[in-house]
């Protein structure tokens, strides 16, 4: 019998050293000297005294191995503080910054060394961590989180990493100011003391990896100072505007190229202009958040001076023909991160790089669900109800809308009205009315559906009246007339709403619902496409107008996906899992849903399903409709009875045959 592997669960720390090959290049001997001396002096004592063990060096970084996961992220932020120290009067072309990835699992120990997938995931979150920052999994974050430890974790979403079968969640983390000292508080007397001796010149200047904020400390927290004067406390210089706010920082330019300088400024142009286009985000312009250009980053500061809630900033940093640009939000009042992305990207097409990477960024931070909105839900949620502004009850009635319920869809319409209470002229609350009507008019809910639609109708055009710009309340229109069979003027809605802004998920996820309906299923796939893509982090909701575009355009495989994928599940995705199913040849599957959807509706059938709906422009979608009906085993036509109860059902040509013959 062989022996058992000497297999264990550990926390496994990579770092490695910043653009080693660059730096070797600039000064060979000076760069090996000062990476052995900062790991033998600084880096290894300090591995040791959080009882670390250090597995192997790798040429310019090393592997570790941790008992705790806790002693792990803190020897990190330690390691992390300690180098921008010691590196802080060196030319920052030349200074030598970590990048840390952390990960916990099962390790195999062999000859001196350690394996395995939890191995190499470390490594592989090294490479996501920016300069002078760490990166830990999602397991890691888990076992920390609710642990005393004076840190920060910002999400960093889902990463393919190589030779790793399933997406890696990550976090980046970020020291609180103050680690330091509350380290010493709360380990000082079961540690060996003279691990925080290494620290001690590192307590006195703390710089957020790779955020490039900084604070001055003299004292406890009651003396936090900003770099740039002035507490954190002190009151803005502007007043803010009543709804989010956002400044667009420069974008730093880490790349040893003064050319990619261009680029630099290039994206945070373009950031401005496409949150711009976003009606409910007041952008400060480009002349005036560029002037902090050559100045030190002090984003407190700068908030106060500009009058805003959050700050942008960024990096681009080059290596070979590769670009890294790093974006980061910043709640001003804070200063915490309330987001942070990095993109990776090939430099062989610049303006396609740059098109992608601001699109994707504006596109995280606006909208209904983006970052910015999220951060106001929930700050609107700790309100009194007597506080809420009309913005924010907007907020809270998409919330709830969204949730696809009778009783939430209910109080997302009061929500929305007391939006328009407090501010009659504010177009985007009359956006969310007609969105709540269309699902009350899908669900049979409150009324008639006679009604619903009325109503719909009515808040859809007071939306575009206040406000002719709004892209969601163009589209709003552009579903209605999709139910009531304009198809040119749901068409023209729905093409001014895309282009007033291109590059708003919501609005392209709207638009992959319904171009279908009007001859365009291969649109609806690249819109949807494309909305999933500027949005990695989409809500549920998505996956509905997902499941339609990808239904319509023949890809009933990935419509089943995206229909099973929901979590809300929709009366649309009881009558499409039946038809997707019955496409494929999923027989069984299709029959059970087919069983489902009849029993939630026991008069159901296309022909009442179009009349309530709408209808098809092209007889393609129309008859690929009918016939995925008949293979799934549903009616496709109405009884006669059950025209005589609704009398106003819109009655199918087929069927008026059908009904003819028989």
């Amino acid at each position: 019998m062989a022996p058992r592997a000497d297999r264990r669960l550990a926390a496994i720390l990579a770092v490695d050293v910043v653009g080693y090959s660059r730096l070797v290049g600039a000064d060979e001997a000076g760069t090996l000297a000062r990476v052995k001396a900062h790991r033998v002096d600084f880096v290894d004592p300090l591995i040791a005294a959080y009882d670390g063990c250090v597995v192997k060096l790798t040429g310019d970084g090393e592997l570790v191995e941790f008992a705790s996961t806790a002693d792990a992220v803190e020897c990190a932020a330690a390691i992390q503080r300690g180098m921008a120290e010691r590196e802080a009067n060196v030319p920052e072309d030349l200074r030598i910054r970590y990048r840390i990835g952390i990960n916990l699992g099962d390790i195999v120990r062999e000859d001196g060394d350690i394996y395995g997938d939890s191995v190499n995931i470390a490594a592989r979150l090294e490479g996501l961590a920016d300069p002078g920052g760490t990166c830990i999994a999602r397991k890691v974050y888990d076992e920390v989180k609710n642990k005393n430890l004076a840190l920060g974790f910002a999400p960093m979403g889902e990463h393919r990493v190589k030779n790793i079968r399933d997406p890696v969640e990550a976090y980046r983390m970020v020291a609180e100011p103050g680690f330091v000292a509350r380290a010493i508080e709360l380990k000082g007397a079961g540690r060996r003391k003279w691990r925080w001796a290494a620290l001690a010149a590192a307590a006195a200047f703390v710089t957020i990896a790779g955020g490039g904020a900084s604070w001055w400390y003299a004292g406890g927290a009651g003396s936090q100072q900003l770099s740039g004067g002035g507490t954190a406390e002190a009151e803005p210089t502007l007043a803010l505007p009543d709804k989010p706010s956002i400044a667009v920082l420069p974008f730093d330019n880490l790349s040893l190229d003064p050319k990619h300088e261009l680029l630099a400024e290039g994206i945070a142009g373009d950031i401005i202009a496409d949150l711009s286009r976003f009606r409910d985000l007041f952008v400060i312009a480009r002349n005036s958040s560029f002037g902090y250009q050559a100045k030190p980053t002090d984003v407190r500061q700068i908030a106060r001076e500009l009058g805003v809630q959050y700050v942008l900033e960024g990096s681009l940093q080059t290596e070979g023909n590769r670009v890294r640009i790093t974006a980061k939000l910043i709640d001003a009042a804070s200063g915490n991160y309330r987001w942070s992305e990095r993109y990776d990207r090939p430099l062989d097409d610049i303006f396609t790089v740059q098109d992608e990477v601001t699109n994707t960024i504006a596109a995280s931070l606006a909208g209904w669900d983006g970052i910015v909105a999220r951060a106001q839900r929930e700050t609107a949620r700790r309100k009194a109800p007597t506080s809420l502004q009309a913005y924010e009850y907007y907020l809270l009635g998409m919330e709830r809308k969204n949730l696809l319920n009778e009783q939430d869809n209910k109080k997302a319409l009061e929500l929305f009205q007391k939006a328009i209470e407090l501010d009659p002229n504010y177009a985007r609350p009359y956006v969310g009315l007609a969105w709540a009507y269309n699902i009350a008019h899908d669900n049979g809910w409150g009324g008639s559906k006679k009604e619903s639609l009325a109503k719909w109708l009515d808040a859809s055009d007071k939306a575009v009246a206040l406000d002719p710009l709004d892209g969601e309340a163009h589209m709003a229109l552009g579903w209605y007339y999709v139910y009531t069979r304009d198809v040119e003027r749901a068409r023209a809605e729905i093409e001014k709403s895309i282009s007033l802004n291109p590059n708003d998920a919501d609005t392209l996820i709207d638009a992959a619902g319904v171009l279908s309906w009007i001859g365009e299923p291969g649109q609806a796939v690249e819109a949807a496409e494309r909305a999933m893509r500027l949005n990695p982090h989409f809500p549920d909701m998505y996956y509905g107008p997902a499941r339609d575009a990808y239904f319509h355009a023949g890809y009933f495989e990935k419509a089943i996906l995206a229909s099973n994928t929901r979590q809300n599940i929709s009366f649309w995705d009881l009558v499409y899992r039946p038809l997707c199913y019955a496409q494929v040849d999923r027989d069984e599957e299709a029959a059970a849903a087919a069983n489902k959807l009849l029993q939630r509706d026991p008069a159901y059938s296309a022909e009442r399903f179009l009349s309530d709906f709408g209808t098809y422009a092209r007889d393609v979608e129309l008859n690929l409709f009918l016939d995925s009906h008949e293979k799934a085993g549903l009616p496709i036509c109405a009884t006669e009875a059950q025209l005589a109860e609704n009398p106003e059902t819109k009655r199918l040509e087929q069927c008026e045959e059908q009904r003819a013959k028989s």
